[in-house]
Protein backbone atom coordinates (compact mmCIF):
# COMPACT_ATOMS: atom_id res chain seq x y z
CA UNK A 1 0.00 0.00 0.00
CA UNK A 2 1.26 3.52 -0.75
CA UNK A 3 2.35 5.69 2.12
CA UNK A 4 -0.44 8.29 2.48
CA UNK A 5 1.77 10.68 4.42
CA UNK A 6 3.82 11.56 1.36
CA UNK A 7 1.11 11.94 -1.23
CA UNK A 8 -1.44 14.60 -1.97
CA UNK A 9 -5.02 13.99 -0.91
CA UNK A 10 -6.04 12.83 -4.37
CA UNK A 11 -3.04 11.13 -6.02
CA UNK A 12 -1.73 7.90 -4.56
CA UNK A 13 1.09 5.72 -5.80
CA UNK A 14 4.61 5.56 -7.13
CA UNK A 15 6.49 8.56 -8.47
CA UNK A 16 9.22 6.61 -10.18
CA UNK A 17 10.15 7.61 -13.71
CA UNK A 18 10.95 5.84 -16.93
CA UNK A 19 13.81 3.45 -16.31
CA UNK A 20 17.07 4.52 -17.87
CA UNK A 21 15.65 7.83 -19.07
CA UNK A 22 17.43 10.05 -16.58
CA UNK A 23 15.84 12.74 -14.44
CA UNK A 24 12.78 14.14 -16.20
CA UNK A 25 12.20 17.86 -16.48
CA UNK A 26 10.09 20.51 -18.13
CA UNK A 27 10.57 24.11 -19.24
CA UNK A 28 8.50 27.01 -17.91
CA UNK A 29 6.12 28.66 -20.38
CA UNK A 30 7.78 32.06 -19.80
CA UNK A 31 10.76 30.86 -21.85
CA UNK A 32 8.44 29.87 -24.70
CA UNK A 33 6.86 33.33 -24.62
CA UNK A 34 10.30 34.97 -24.65
CA UNK A 35 11.48 32.84 -27.58
CA UNK A 36 8.48 33.93 -29.66
CA UNK A 37 8.70 37.68 -29.02
CA UNK A 38 10.90 38.43 -32.02
CA UNK A 39 8.88 36.04 -34.18
CA UNK A 40 5.75 38.10 -33.55
CA UNK A 41 7.65 41.40 -33.80
CA UNK A 42 8.75 40.46 -37.32
CA UNK A 43 5.23 39.36 -38.31
CA UNK A 44 5.97 35.65 -38.63
CA UNK A 45 3.28 33.14 -37.64
CA UNK A 46 4.19 32.14 -34.08
CA UNK A 47 1.11 29.94 -33.71
CA UNK A 48 2.20 27.88 -36.71
CA UNK A 49 5.62 27.30 -35.15
CA UNK A 50 3.98 26.18 -31.92
CA UNK A 51 1.76 23.79 -33.83
CA UNK A 52 4.77 22.24 -35.58
CA UNK A 53 6.22 21.19 -32.23
CA UNK A 54 2.91 19.96 -30.83
CA UNK A 55 1.99 22.99 -28.70
CA UNK A 56 -1.19 25.03 -28.59
CA UNK A 57 -1.12 28.83 -28.61
CA UNK A 58 -3.62 28.73 -25.73
CA UNK A 59 -0.81 27.43 -23.54
CA UNK A 60 0.83 30.87 -23.58
CA UNK A 61 -2.05 32.24 -21.52
CA UNK A 62 -1.36 29.82 -18.63
CA UNK A 63 1.43 31.28 -16.43
CA UNK A 64 2.04 27.96 -14.65
CA UNK A 65 2.19 25.83 -17.82
CA UNK A 66 5.25 23.77 -18.75
CA UNK A 67 6.52 22.11 -21.94
CA UNK A 68 8.92 19.22 -22.43
CA UNK A 69 12.62 19.84 -23.08
CA UNK A 70 12.19 18.14 -26.44
CA UNK A 71 9.40 20.52 -27.48
CA UNK A 72 11.36 23.55 -26.34
CA UNK A 73 14.50 22.38 -28.12
CA UNK A 74 12.56 21.89 -31.35
CA UNK A 75 10.87 25.28 -30.98
CA UNK A 76 14.30 26.83 -30.38
CA UNK A 77 15.61 25.43 -33.66
CA UNK A 78 12.48 26.48 -35.58
CA UNK A 79 12.64 30.05 -34.28
CA UNK A 80 16.36 30.26 -35.08
CA UNK A 81 15.73 29.04 -38.64
CA UNK A 82 12.72 31.31 -39.14
CA UNK A 83 14.62 34.40 -38.02
CA UNK A 84 18.00 33.16 -39.30
CA UNK A 85 19.13 34.23 -35.85
CA UNK A 86 20.23 31.81 -33.13
CA UNK A 87 20.08 34.68 -30.63
CA UNK A 88 16.36 35.25 -31.25
CA UNK A 89 16.60 38.94 -32.09
CA UNK A 90 18.06 39.73 -28.66
CA UNK A 91 21.07 41.57 -30.09
CA UNK A 92 21.32 44.37 -32.64
CA UNK A 93 23.28 41.95 -34.83
CA UNK A 94 21.96 38.56 -35.93
CA UNK A 95 23.67 35.34 -34.84
CA UNK A 96 23.09 33.54 -38.13
CA UNK A 97 22.01 29.90 -38.31
CA UNK A 98 24.98 27.58 -37.95
CA UNK A 99 26.92 29.94 -35.67
CA UNK A 100 26.64 27.72 -32.59
CA UNK A 101 27.77 24.67 -34.57
CA UNK A 102 30.75 26.62 -35.88
CA UNK A 103 31.62 27.66 -32.32
CA UNK A 104 31.51 24.03 -31.20
CA UNK A 105 33.86 22.98 -34.00
CA UNK A 106 36.25 25.78 -33.04
CA UNK A 107 36.56 24.64 -29.41
CA UNK A 108 36.40 20.84 -29.71
CA UNK A 109 40.21 20.49 -29.93
CA UNK A 110 41.07 22.93 -27.13
CA UNK A 111 43.50 21.54 -24.56
CA UNK A 112 41.30 22.31 -21.52
CA UNK A 113 38.13 24.04 -20.34
CA UNK A 114 39.86 27.39 -19.81
CA UNK A 115 40.96 27.59 -23.44
CA UNK A 116 37.51 26.46 -24.63
CA UNK A 117 35.75 29.13 -22.55
CA UNK A 118 38.15 31.88 -23.63
CA UNK A 119 37.66 30.94 -27.27
CA UNK A 120 33.86 30.73 -26.85
CA UNK A 121 33.70 34.18 -25.28
CA UNK A 122 35.94 35.63 -27.98
CA UNK A 123 33.62 34.09 -30.59
CA UNK A 124 30.56 35.74 -29.05
CA UNK A 125 32.37 39.08 -28.83
CA UNK A 126 32.84 38.88 -32.61
CA UNK A 127 29.26 37.80 -33.31
CA UNK A 128 27.27 40.00 -30.91
CA UNK A 129 27.33 43.78 -30.53
CA UNK A 130 25.35 44.42 -27.33
CA UNK A 131 26.80 41.89 -24.87
CA UNK A 132 30.44 41.23 -24.02
CA UNK A 133 31.51 38.10 -22.16
CA UNK A 134 34.68 37.70 -20.11
CA UNK A 135 36.34 34.93 -18.09
CA UNK A 136 37.59 36.36 -14.78
CA UNK A 137 39.80 34.44 -12.34
CA UNK A 138 40.18 35.48 -8.71
CA UNK A 139 41.96 33.16 -6.29
CA UNK A 140 40.00 29.88 -6.27
CA UNK A 141 37.04 31.26 -8.22
CA UNK A 142 36.42 31.62 -11.94
CA UNK A 143 33.52 33.70 -13.26
CA UNK A 144 31.84 33.91 -16.63
CA UNK A 145 30.76 37.54 -16.72
CA UNK A 146 28.33 39.18 -19.15
CA UNK A 147 28.44 42.94 -19.59
CA UNK A 148 25.94 44.98 -21.59
CA UNK A 149 27.52 47.64 -23.79
CA UNK A 150 26.63 51.26 -23.14
CA UNK A 151 23.79 52.35 -25.40
CA UNK A 152 22.36 48.84 -25.80
CA UNK A 153 18.74 48.15 -24.87
CA UNK A 154 18.65 47.30 -21.16
CA UNK A 155 17.81 45.00 -19.64
CA UNK A 156 17.29 42.20 -22.15
CA UNK A 157 16.79 39.43 -19.66
CA UNK A 158 16.31 36.70 -22.25
CA UNK A 159 19.58 37.65 -23.95
CA UNK A 160 21.46 36.94 -20.72
CA UNK A 161 19.51 33.72 -20.18
CA UNK A 162 20.27 32.46 -23.70
CA UNK A 163 23.97 33.25 -23.57
CA UNK A 164 24.46 31.75 -20.11
CA UNK A 165 22.63 28.60 -21.15
CA UNK A 166 24.76 28.19 -24.28
CA UNK A 167 28.06 28.94 -22.55
CA UNK A 168 27.43 26.88 -19.43
CA UNK A 169 25.72 23.99 -21.20
CA UNK A 170 28.51 23.68 -23.74
CA UNK A 171 31.16 23.88 -21.02
CA UNK A 172 29.55 21.06 -19.03
CA UNK A 173 29.21 18.91 -22.14
CA UNK A 174 32.81 19.47 -23.16
CA UNK A 175 34.12 18.08 -19.86
CA UNK A 176 31.29 15.53 -19.57
CA UNK A 177 30.16 16.64 -16.10
CA UNK A 178 28.08 19.26 -14.37
CA UNK A 179 30.21 22.14 -13.14
CA UNK A 180 28.75 23.16 -9.76
CA UNK A 181 27.90 26.86 -9.69
CA UNK A 182 28.97 28.45 -6.41
CA UNK A 183 26.92 31.61 -6.82
CA UNK A 184 25.25 33.61 -9.58
CA UNK A 185 24.38 37.26 -10.07
CA UNK A 186 22.32 39.07 -12.66
CA UNK A 187 22.57 42.60 -14.00
CA UNK A 188 18.82 43.21 -13.89
CA UNK A 189 15.96 43.20 -11.35
CA UNK A 190 14.66 39.86 -10.10
CA UNK A 191 12.21 38.49 -12.71
CA UNK A 192 8.92 36.81 -11.83
CA UNK A 193 10.37 33.45 -12.87
CA UNK A 194 13.49 33.66 -10.69
CA UNK A 195 12.53 30.34 -9.10
CA UNK A 196 13.63 28.72 -12.36
CA UNK A 197 17.13 30.12 -11.79
CA UNK A 198 17.51 27.99 -8.66
CA UNK A 199 16.83 24.94 -10.79
CA UNK A 200 19.20 26.03 -13.55
CA UNK A 201 22.08 27.51 -11.57
CA UNK A 202 22.24 27.43 -7.78
CA UNK A 203 20.55 28.73 -4.64
CA UNK A 204 22.90 31.68 -4.03
CA UNK A 205 21.39 34.30 -6.36
CA UNK A 206 21.82 38.08 -6.46
CA UNK A 207 19.91 40.52 -8.66
CA UNK A 208 20.47 44.17 -9.63
CA UNK A 209 24.18 43.37 -9.75
CA UNK A 210 26.74 45.35 -11.79
CA UNK A 211 26.89 42.51 -14.32
CA UNK A 212 25.55 39.01 -14.92
CA UNK A 213 27.91 36.23 -13.83
CA UNK A 214 28.13 32.60 -12.74
CA UNK A 215 31.02 31.41 -10.58
CA UNK A 216 32.68 27.99 -10.58
CA UNK A 217 35.81 26.63 -8.91
CA UNK A 218 38.89 27.89 -10.74
CA UNK A 219 40.38 24.39 -10.58
CA UNK A 220 37.75 23.22 -13.07
CA UNK A 221 39.36 25.38 -15.75
CA UNK A 222 42.20 22.85 -15.93
CA UNK A 223 39.87 19.97 -16.80
CA UNK A 224 40.72 18.34 -20.14
CA UNK A 225 37.99 18.09 -22.76
CA UNK A 226 36.23 14.73 -22.90
CA UNK A 227 34.64 15.12 -26.36
CA UNK A 228 35.79 14.74 -29.96
CA UNK A 229 34.60 15.26 -33.54
CA UNK A 230 32.53 12.06 -33.44
CA UNK A 231 30.67 12.92 -30.23
CA UNK A 232 30.25 16.51 -31.44
CA UNK A 233 28.31 15.29 -34.46
CA UNK A 234 25.81 13.53 -32.19
CA UNK A 235 25.70 16.52 -29.83
CA UNK A 236 24.81 18.98 -32.59
CA UNK A 237 22.10 16.71 -33.92
CA UNK A 238 19.91 17.38 -30.87
CA UNK A 239 21.30 20.69 -29.54
CA UNK A 240 20.12 22.65 -27.65
CA UNK A 241 17.59 20.13 -26.28
CA UNK A 242 20.43 18.08 -24.83
CA UNK A 243 21.74 20.93 -22.64
CA UNK A 244 18.56 22.80 -21.68
CA UNK A 245 17.94 20.72 -18.55
CA UNK A 246 20.73 18.16 -18.42
CA UNK A 247 23.08 20.27 -16.30
CA UNK A 248 20.55 21.84 -13.95
CA UNK A 249 21.24 22.36 -10.24
CA UNK A 250 21.21 18.98 -8.46
CA UNK A 251 22.72 20.03 -5.15
CA UNK A 252 19.78 21.89 -3.62
CA UNK A 253 17.75 20.34 -0.83
CA UNK A 254 14.70 20.33 -3.10
CA UNK A 255 16.60 18.45 -5.82
CA UNK A 256 17.84 15.90 -3.27
CA UNK A 257 14.29 15.30 -2.04
CA UNK A 258 13.03 14.92 -5.59
CA UNK A 259 15.75 12.40 -6.35
CA UNK A 260 15.07 10.44 -3.15
CA UNK A 261 11.33 10.21 -3.85
CA UNK A 262 11.87 9.11 -7.41
CA UNK A 263 14.29 6.36 -6.43
CA UNK A 264 11.95 4.85 -3.83
CA UNK A 265 10.17 1.56 -4.66
CA UNK A 266 6.43 1.82 -5.43
CA UNK A 267 4.47 2.70 -2.31
CA UNK A 268 7.59 3.23 -0.20
CA UNK A 269 8.40 6.90 -0.79
CA UNK A 270 9.61 8.48 2.47
CA UNK A 271 7.46 11.00 4.30
CA UNK A 272 8.69 14.40 5.42
CA UNK A 273 9.84 13.29 8.88
CA UNK A 274 11.84 10.40 7.43
CA UNK A 275 13.51 12.71 4.91
CA UNK A 276 14.47 15.14 7.67
CA UNK A 277 16.16 12.32 9.59
CA UNK A 278 17.94 11.07 6.46
CA UNK A 279 19.25 14.58 5.80
CA UNK A 280 20.30 14.93 9.47
CA UNK A 281 17.96 17.88 10.05
CA UNK A 282 14.96 18.61 12.18
CA UNK A 283 11.66 18.84 10.32
CA UNK A 284 11.59 22.57 11.08
CA UNK A 285 15.07 23.08 9.60
CA UNK A 286 14.20 21.10 6.47
CA UNK A 287 11.00 23.10 6.04
CA UNK A 288 12.97 26.35 6.41
CA UNK A 289 15.59 25.25 3.86
CA UNK A 290 12.87 24.46 1.35
CA UNK A 291 11.19 27.80 2.01
CA UNK A 292 14.52 29.57 1.34
CA UNK A 293 14.68 27.75 -2.01
CA UNK A 294 11.17 28.91 -2.83
CA UNK A 295 9.61 25.44 -2.84
CA UNK A 296 7.56 23.21 -0.56
CA UNK A 297 7.45 19.46 -0.03
CA UNK A 298 4.07 19.30 -1.76
CA UNK A 299 5.22 21.38 -4.74
CA UNK A 300 8.23 19.07 -5.22
CA UNK A 301 5.92 16.05 -5.40
CA UNK A 302 3.48 17.81 -7.71
CA UNK A 303 6.27 19.00 -10.03
CA UNK A 304 7.78 15.52 -10.20
CA UNK A 305 4.38 14.03 -11.01
CA UNK A 306 3.89 16.62 -13.78
CA UNK A 307 7.31 16.04 -15.33
CA UNK A 308 6.90 12.28 -15.27
CA UNK A 309 3.48 12.59 -16.92
CA UNK A 310 4.98 14.61 -19.77
CA UNK A 311 7.82 12.12 -20.18
CA UNK A 312 5.54 9.07 -20.16
CA UNK A 313 3.27 10.60 -22.80
CA UNK A 314 6.13 11.59 -25.10
CA UNK A 315 8.49 8.65 -24.60
CA UNK A 316 6.30 5.61 -23.99
CA UNK A 317 3.28 3.91 -25.52
CA UNK A 318 1.57 3.34 -22.19
CA UNK A 319 -2.14 4.04 -21.94
CA UNK A 320 -3.36 7.23 -20.28
CA UNK A 321 -5.06 5.21 -17.54
CA UNK A 322 -1.89 3.25 -16.86
CA UNK A 323 0.08 6.49 -16.57
CA UNK A 324 -2.56 7.98 -14.28
CA UNK A 325 -2.38 4.99 -11.94
CA UNK A 326 1.43 4.95 -11.99
CA UNK A 327 1.48 8.60 -10.93
CA UNK A 328 -0.98 8.00 -8.12
CA UNK A 329 -4.28 9.22 -9.58
CA UNK A 330 -7.12 6.89 -8.63
CA UNK A 331 -9.36 8.18 -11.43
CA UNK A 332 -8.70 9.02 -15.06
CA UNK A 333 -10.75 12.23 -14.74
CA UNK A 334 -8.61 13.58 -11.89
CA UNK A 335 -5.46 12.98 -13.95
CA UNK A 336 -7.06 14.76 -16.93
CA UNK A 337 -7.88 17.80 -14.78
CA UNK A 338 -4.39 17.98 -13.34
CA UNK A 339 -2.68 17.50 -16.70
CA UNK A 340 -4.82 20.15 -18.39
CA UNK A 341 -3.87 22.57 -15.63
CA UNK A 342 -0.18 21.79 -16.20
CA UNK A 343 -0.09 21.92 -20.01
CA UNK A 344 -3.35 23.42 -21.28
CA UNK A 345 -4.28 20.15 -23.03
CA UNK A 346 -5.69 16.76 -22.12
CA UNK A 347 -3.24 13.83 -22.05
CA UNK A 348 -4.69 12.51 -25.31
CA UNK A 349 -4.43 15.89 -27.04
CA UNK A 350 -0.87 16.35 -25.79
CA UNK A 351 0.21 12.94 -27.11
CA UNK A 352 -1.55 13.47 -30.46
CA UNK A 353 0.08 16.86 -30.99
CA UNK A 354 3.50 15.48 -30.14
CA UNK A 355 3.02 12.57 -32.57
CA UNK A 356 1.84 14.94 -35.32
CA UNK A 357 4.77 17.25 -34.70
CA UNK A 358 7.12 14.28 -35.06
CA UNK A 359 6.38 14.20 -38.78
CA UNK A 360 7.63 17.78 -39.17
CA UNK A 361 10.81 18.10 -37.12
CA UNK A 362 12.99 21.20 -37.60
CA UNK A 363 16.52 20.76 -38.90
CA UNK A 364 19.18 20.18 -36.27
CA UNK A 365 22.09 22.47 -35.50
CA UNK A 366 24.42 19.83 -36.90
CA UNK A 367 22.63 19.76 -40.26
CA UNK A 368 22.68 23.52 -40.41
CA UNK A 369 26.43 23.48 -39.95
CA UNK A 370 26.96 20.82 -42.57
CA UNK A 371 24.94 22.72 -45.14
CA UNK A 372 27.35 25.63 -44.85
Amino acid sequence: MPNPAILAAEPRGSLRGVEGSGEPGTVAICFVVAALQSVRARSFDADELLSRVGLSADLLQLPQARVSAKQYGELWRLVALTLDDEFFGQDSRRMKSGSFAMLCHSVIHCRNLAQALERSLRFYRLILDDIRGELVREDREARIELHTHAGAVQPRVFAHEILLMLLYGLACWLVNRRLPIQHAQFGYPEPAHSGEYRLMYCDALRFDAPCTAIAIEAAHLDLPLAQNERTLKDFLRTAPENIILKYKNTGSVGARIRRRIRQAPPGEAPDFEVLAREFHMTAATLRRRLREEGVSFQSIKDDLRRDLAVRYLTHSGRSVMDIALELGFSERSSFHRAFRKWTGASPGQFRSRDAAAGAVRPASCGKNAQSG
